[in-house]
């Protein structure tokens, strides 16, 4: 069956939407013949391509604004597959994709959706206003919409789709690969591997964590990713009681407005601005942290595909209550979960788990088992495959 994924960013952009795209391309390449058209980087010319099986088009349209974009002809390049797979929000894209839904009724339409649109800043607001109204009228027209949990599907925009269209709704969460993604010390199976890694996180307990712990905080520093409360976090810092030290991976236009804030908080000897990394480095940033913080402040936050990558590298986490994100753990196991926005609540469990060692060691190991037994790409495989298989 001939494939056109549709999404508003890819790699080499660092965020969520894109990296679950392209690993889902993948996934779908196996069965399929896949092509995936997403916006190139506004500010590159020659983006390098990632190594992949299915086909990627980076569209360059005059109209454009942030991850939204009017590809004007996008519907005419669409004509001869068989079924458009449209992850949302990608604002203007998704009217052409209902356009073009009512010219070739045939043609099939599966929907992943990522995550509501509320309270978009300044401009944006005014420009996802068609969206609000498109979005209904794609989602009956979808055969399906898979989101990454039930849970967030009943709590916000697609609340009362879910009710009148249970059937559509399907809730599979997003993966990680376990084998790259993973704790520096394997347990293994050997007694010497079990010794060292026992003698290992003895001395840390007793010696190494009495000098501070390590913060970590993975996301984007720009406008697209304003809901990730990294002020919350900075701000929390102050309040906490433990030594921490936090480590910020990413980057965008607001990355001198956060490093700004922190020195007005007196923070530049505690805060460190790492930038964009490699995945090799993004690895051993979670095999080195003790904590990995997703204070996010509403419901732009679905998932968090960062819990999984800290969680698979065997990291207690701690995020936000929020629908969607409430769902991916089990509070008071592989971490805990603050209330949104409450930089109090964030400072207090920080603090609890810092000043509680057995307790942090605990809720890593079970941290990288509920990684291995739920949200393993493999796993993750077999559940979207299912679901386009039915569409040959």
């Amino acid at each position: 069956m001939k494939i056109a994924q549709i999404v508003c960013a890819f790699p080499p952009y660092a965020g969520g939407i894109g990296q679950s795209a392209y690993r889902l391309g993948e996934i779908l390449s196996r069965e399929h013949q896949v092509s995936t058209f997403t916006l190139a980087p506004a500010k590159e010319k020659n983006p390098k391509k990632p190594e992949a099986k299915q086909k990627i088009i980076f569209m360059r349209p005059y109209l454009r604004s942030g991850h939204g974009a009017f590809p004007i002809f996008l519907p005419f390049r669409l004509l001869s597959f068989d079924l458009i797979y449209l992850h949302y929000p990608f604002f203007g894209a998704d009217a052409l994709i209902l356009l073009l839904s009512r010219l070739r009724r045939k043609q099939k339409l599966i929907i992943h959706y990522h995550m509501d649109t509320p309270a978009l800043p300044g401009l944006k607001k005014i420009l996802a206003l068609p969206s609000r109204l498109i979005l209904p009228k794609l989602v009956k027209k979808a055969e399906k919409i898979i989101v990454s949990s039930r849970d967030y599907a009943d709590s916000g925009h697609l609340a009362k789709t879910a009710r009148l269209y249970p059937e559509k709704i399907k809730a599979i969460p997003f993966g990680v690969e376990t084998d790259i993604f993973r704790p520096k010390i394997s347990s293994g199976t050997s007694k010497v591997a079990k010794q060292a890694a026992a003698l290992v996180n003895f001395v840390n307990r007793r010696f190494i964590k009495r000098g501070g712990h390590t913060l970590l905080f993975v996301g984007g520093l720009d406008q697209a990713h304003y809901f990730k409360g990294l002020n919350i976090l900075l701000q929390a810092m102050k309040a906490i009681t433990s030594s921490v030290t936090l480590n910020i991976i990413g980057t965008g236009e607001l990355k001198a407005q956060y490093e700004e804030e922190a020195k007005s908080l007196g923070l530049s000897n505690k805060v460190n601005f790492l930038g964009r990394v490699s995945e090799d480095d993004l690895i051993r940033q979670y095999q080195n942290a003790d904590l990995l913080i997703l204070p996010s402040i509403n419901e732009h936050e679905a998932f968090g595909l960062v819990l999984i990558e800290a969680m698979a590298c065997g990291v207690p986490i701690i995020a936000s209550r929020l629908p969607g994100v409430r769902s991916v753990f089990e509070d008071d196991k592989q971490g805990y979960f603050c209330e949104p926005g409450n930089t109090r609540d964030l400072a207090e469990k920080i603090d609890r788990l810092c000043q509680d060692e057995n307790k942090r060691q605990a809720m890593g190991k079970a941290a990288r088992s509920l990684a291995e037994d739920k949200y393993g790409w493999e796993k993750i495989a077999d559940q979207i495959l299912d679901e386009f298989s039915g569409n040959k």
